[in-house]
């Protein structure tokens, strides 16, 4: 038998929503569902903006690389919540299961730098007009991009070898449905002091700025609209980043339900729970909010389906 004070770890035990032992099948049907939309739903955006060349503007190229984060972070997880769900399999490998914490650290860093440049972008749009295109050049977009994909991908790195590393004794169950860092620090029997204080490192210095810095260009924004007289130019005005607020706020609404709550309402199921809405319900809505709300991918999306019955006919 194994002894239980072996730190050697080669798999872990994701429980997923054992709360709901009769529901397992009808979760793998609707997580199947949400995944196929999210995928689907991510995918339009891509084909969008790739092939219509009015999509082809700093805003549009960000929503794209925010579609292709969205895709890569719920393949991930997803999936083995689905194999969860209907095979009842709860074992992932320990390379597996670090695999999952550096990719959705990746997913966690790189939305908060892409929303903040597209609020950026939106400040710009609307409160300098006629510079935009001189301020928004395709070589910023570009850097911009690049650095938050570069920031992502090293970010996690130093994260993700550290707690690999760590001595994991007793129970290797964690009690979510991904591997989440927090519940791994709580099976690890090693001192996690350092990759807390690596957390904290990033909180202050990367995920605060880029609050305020989208706080701030939005409080721009709003003072830019306000001062606009014809109620049809502030219409208009707004519609242009009205599609990007509601995604900001859905994302920081919520991280501040998993992370900004009082320690004494927290729990597990809880946290579980929110990690749900982050990791499934931004995906999700992303590219809903942006087709139901923004004019030109309503009409690139029109164009593209007129386009597809007509090859179909021929």
């Amino acid at each position: 038998m194994e002894d239980e004070n072996d730190t050697s770890v080669t798999e872990f035990i994701i429980l997923g929503f054992p709360e709901f032992p009769e529901l397992q099948i009808p979760l793998f049907f609707l997580f199947l569902l949400i995944y196929l939309l999210i995928l689907m739903g991510n995918l339009a955006i891509i084909t969008l903006v790739c092939r219509d060349p009015h999509l082809h503007t700093p805003m549009y190229f960000f929503l794209c690389n925010l579609s292709i984060l969205d895709i890569s972070c719920t393949s991930v997880t997803l999936p083995k919540l689905l194999d969860i769900c209907l095979r009842r399999d709860h074992r992932i490998s320990a390379v597996g299961c670090f695999i999952q914490v550096y990719f959705f650290m990746i997913s966690l860093c790189d939305e908060f730098l892409l929303l903040t440049f597209m609020a950026y972008d939106r400040y710009v749009a609307i409160s300098h007009p006629l510079h935009y295109s001189i301020i928004m050049n395709p070589r910023l977009c570009i850097l911009m991009v690049s650095g938050t994909w570069i920031f992502g991908f090293l970010e996690p790195v130093t994260h993700t070898v550290l707690m690999s590393q760590f001595s994991y004794c007793g129970s290797k169950v964690i009690n979510h449905f991904l591997c989440d860092v927090s519940a791994l620090l709580k099976l690890s029997c090693t001192n996690t002091s350092t990759v807390e204080q690596l957390s904290y490192v990033l909180a202050v210095f990367v995920m605060l700025p880029c609050f305020l810095l989208t706080l701030t260009s939005y409080v721009c924004i709003i003072s830019a609209i306000l001062r606009i007289h014809s109620s049809e130019g502030r219409r208009k005005a707004f519609s242009t980043c009205s599609s990007h607020l509601s995604i900001v706020i859905l994302f920081y609404v919520t991280l501040a339900g998993l992370y900004i709550r009082p320690t004494s309402t927290q729990s597990v199921d809880q946290n579980k729970h929110y990690t749900l809405l982050y990791n499934v319900l931004i995906p999700l809505f992303n590219p809903v909010i942006y087709s139901l709300k923004n004019r030109q991918v309503k009409e690139a999306l029109r164009k593209l389906l007129t386009d597809s019955k007509f090859l179909m006919s021929i």
